[in-house]
């Protein structure tokens, strides 16, 4: 029932040290009043002899069976205190006092309530039997020696019961303490695992959102002008250009991913201005038609946290990247605006459309929609074969402090 870090371990051996030198100071202080009984020759010799074996009992017995809780030498030592306290009260009666220190070790080594009650008894009647030889085995003795053994043995016992019961309540509290901590690691380890899978998601949905579709229009830029290039090449060095300018875009974005998750983009300019960039660029790639449409002043667009901003934009870059890769669309209409439930995005295409509860999802429509639920918002994607595409986010609209 022991832990190693000591816990639930009984109050006495917690505070050995200082029983230690308390049974040392109540046997030397036996000793030396015992010189002053005029006990006699004979009989103080057995005295000390005894106060001998109790001490070396103690020292080579008792105490490492106290640290041990090996039950042999435990009974032997108590078997022994309670001998030799019987026989120094029967020639010296005014060594009962000693009766305080053995009733603590006794239930100091006991292990259970039944053993210490049943030692507790036995070392009660031996000193009482001893006082009763000591005063002559008269009734007259025993009538007055009656009344202190019975109140001995209560107090014993109330205080040894007392102390097991603090004792089990302390290996219990030691044993939840431990449950405890053992339950606040593995819910520390449990945290730590959700959060490198979230931090990899967010990576994830990170290096789509930018690197992987400035490659896709790397790539597809790239074709264009390889096929212009088989035609005479009188625009591959406007593809050229783009090609740069986009190589160089997903460079700065991948230096941001080392360094912060704030798309470079956002921090050089408002989220407005980012869009139209980003539309600007979308009809030169791809000749689509793109506007961009604002249902709320710029101002307030400034005034939303940095986190919503980047929910916004790169909802905008994933559903222009579908678009790109899907839809062939003619026209795509963005617009941003502010409602009762929050600020919203709205990008819309007059495309070949698809059916939202047929089609599988890629990897991108799920990146975008586990990235506005992280932020408390919601994505509506309406769709139909021939007739477009709808995909609005919305997101509580919480501004930033000033």
């Amino acid at each position: 029932m022991q832990n190693s870090r000591g816990a639930g371990q009984p109050i006495w051996t917690r505070t050995l040290a200082g029983w230690h030198i308390v049974f040392w100071v109540l046997l030397g202080m036996t000793l030396g009043l015992s010189f002053l009984g005029h006990l006699g020759t004979a009989r103080q010799a057995v005295y000390v002899g005894t106060v001998l074996v109790l001490g070396s009992a103690y020292q080579f017995i008792g105490l490492p069976a106290i640290r041990s809780r090996r039950r042999l030498p435990s009974y032997t030592y108590r078997l022994v205190l309670i001998a030799c306290l019987a026989t120094l009260i029967g020639i010296y009666p005014q060594s009962v006092f000693l009766m305080f220190i053995a009733s603590a070790q006794i239930w100091l080594l006991c292990e259970d309530l039944r053993e210490g009650i049943g030692l507790s008894v036995l070392l009660v009647l031996a000193v009482g039997t001893a006082q009763l030889w000591s005063a002559g085995w008269g009734w007259t003795a025993f009538w007055e020696i009656l009344p202190w053994m019975l109140v001995s043995l209560v107090v014993s016992l109330l205080f040894g019961i007392w102390i097991e019961k603090v004792i089990t309540q302390s290996q219990q509290r030691a044993e939840l303490i431990e449950q405890l901590e053992s339950a606040r690691d593995e819910l520390a380890e449990a945290h730590h695992s959700a959060g490198v899978m979230a931090e990899r998601e967010r990576m994830a949905r990170e290096i789509h959102d930018t690197l992987a579709q400035g490659m896709t229009s790397i790539v597809m830029l790239t074709q264009a002008a390889a096929a212009e290039l088989s035609q005479g090449g009188a625009s591959v060095a406007a593809r050229l250009a783009a090609i740069e300018d986009t190589a160089r875009e997903n460079l700065a974005e991948a230096r941001a991913l080392v360094a912060a998750f704030t798309p470079v983009a956002l921090s050089e300019a408002t989220l407005t201005e980012v869009l139209r960039r980003q539309a600007e660029r979308f009809a030169a790639e791809t000749g689509v038609d793109v506007r961009v449409s604002l249902d709320l002043p710029d101002d307030e667009v400034a005034a939303l946290p940095q986190a919503q901003q980047v929910v916004l934009l790169r909802s905008a870059q994933e559903a222009l990247a579908n678009v790109r890769k899907h839809a062939a669309a003619t026209q795509v209409l963005i617009t941003l605006g502010l409602s009762d439930g929050g600020v919203w995005i709205e990008i819309r295409d007059d495309g070949s459309g698809f059916s939202p509860g047929v089609a599988s999802t890629g990897f991108g429509l799920n990146a975008m929609r586990g990235r506005v639920e992280e932020s408390g918002g919601t994505v509506q994607i309406d769709s139909a074969p021939g007739h477009g595409t709808r995909v609005q986010v919305l997101i509580p609209a919480v501004q930033e402090d000033v």
